[in-house]
């Protein structure tokens, strides 16, 4: 599999995993959960606040954050409809870039200040797997108050998209 499918296949993978787990974020309850709410909610915001970092590096254009998150935290509705429309930025993002500027290495300035210099390839490697770390981290405050899990795993997407797949087991 060459870079671009894969890519295109890991953000539809993580467009898919996001939504599974912002739905399944419903099961906190607001009052006995309010702390771990608000934990994992933070924790997904700064997953999409890193997101729209690196589009913006993507594209050579200022990103306007001083942090990699947010002073408010925001409702979990609007951070699905932030989360997902990042998400489609990152499909069609990922449709059109060109294999040549993938392996371009771009010059940026995280927002601790230090410097960096990446890929484009491996900006987009950064974003999936920062955001399947924090995806993990709020998989198990969900796991500990014992609410329902979405079923994140790659192999999972894969066959639930492509169930065709099925018919090629041994």
């Amino acid at each position: 599999m060459s870079a671009s499918p894969l890519l295109r296949t890991l953000f539809g993978y993580q467009a898919w995993a996001n939504s599974e787990l912002l739905n399944k974020m419903e099961g906190f309850d607001p009052e006995r959960h309010k702390e771990e709410f608000h934990s994992a909610l933070r924790l997904i915001n700064h997953a999409h606040i890193v997101s729209q970092i690196f589009a913006a590096h993507l594209v050579g254009k200022p990103h306007g954050f001083s942090t990699d998150n947010t002073p408010q935290t925001p409702s979990l509705t609007d951070l699905r409809v932030a989360v997902a429309a990042s998400d489609r930025w990152y499909l069609e993002y990922v449709e059109e870039v060109t294999p040549q500027l993938l392996s371009e290495s771009v010059p940026f300035v995280f927002t601790d200040g230090d410097a960096g210099y990446m890929s484009r390839e491996e900006m987009l490697t950064h974003v999936v797997t920062h955001a399947g770390y924090h995806r993990g981290e709020v998989g198990q405050i969900m796991k500990q108050l014992s609410i329902e899990l979405p079923w994140d795993t790659f192999a999972v997407y894969l066959h639930r998209t492509e169930p065709s797949r099925r018919s090629h087991a041994l």
